[in-house]
């Protein structure tokens, strides 16, 4: 004969610890002789699969490329929310040299889900 059990109560599911917060933070950017402070959000799963998408180029045979100057490009665009240039714009992007490009493109790989860590001096919660 067949029994029943009761199954044991189970722990409620905390769906706010796996959904990004809507503030955004301050992120110091050091470039040696000269700092500033830009306010960044965070990129979410659906967000950065979709830029991830766009910058996704799959050609007949199996074969695809992707774009990794282009998602870094849209990133920035969408995760830097306050910024001394104002506006972050492809024409802003392509103005700037090396050296904050690169400080810049650490903002990516910490706010659109990346493993690495930020290389920036300071973090404040906003």
């Amino acid at each position: 004969m067949a029994t029943v059990k009761d199954k044991p109560a189970a722990k409620s599911f905390n769906l706010s610890k796996y959904q990004i917060s809507d503030k955004s933070v301050t992120r110091v950017i050091d470039l040696g002789d000269d700092s500033f402070e830009v306010r960044v959000k965070e990129l979410s799963w659906f967000q950065r699969n979709t830029l991830m998408s766009r910058c996704m180029q799959i050609k007949g045979n199996s074969e695809s490329t992707f774009d990794g100057a282009l998602f870094v490009r849209e990133v920035l665009k969408e995760i830097i929310v306050e910024a001394p240039w104002g506006k972050t714009t492809d024409l802003f992007l392509t103005s700037i040299d090396s050296r904050l490009g690169q400080a810049l493109e650490t903002l990516v790989s910490s706010m659109s889900g990346g493993s690495e860590e930020l290389s920036l001096d300071e973090t404040k919660k906003g």
